[in-house]
């Protein structure tokens, strides 16, 4: 994914979690059924992925450990990982 369509990917889904946040009944569907309301959403996955929500709350942070990319050397892991980490709150900084 190039800069521009992270970018857009991003922008999507803010307003997503806007819309979960405003309405209870589209949050739980969200939660429900993922890939339908994406879908309602003008996002469709790749053929064969599927996608898991959750809600973190003031209590539990959910962290997602990325898959390690193939090919890469245990020399390049550390490498590797600073460029998909991503600080998911204050409290990792």
């Amino acid at each position: 994914m190039n800069d521009e369509q992270n970018k857009k990917a991003q922008q999507q889904w803010a307003k997503i979690i806007a819309k979960a946040w405003a309405d209870e009944d589209f949050k739980a569907r969200l939660i429900a059924g993922p890939t339908t309301v994406l879908k309602e959403e003008s996002i469709t996955l790749p053929e064969g992925k599927s996608i898991k929500i959750v809600e973190n709350t003031d209590k539990v942070t959910y962290i997602v450990l990325p898959v390690r990319p193939e090919g890469t050397h245990i020399d390049q892991l550390d490498e590797r990982a600073a460029a998909v980490a991503r600080p998911c709150c204050m409290c990792m900084i």
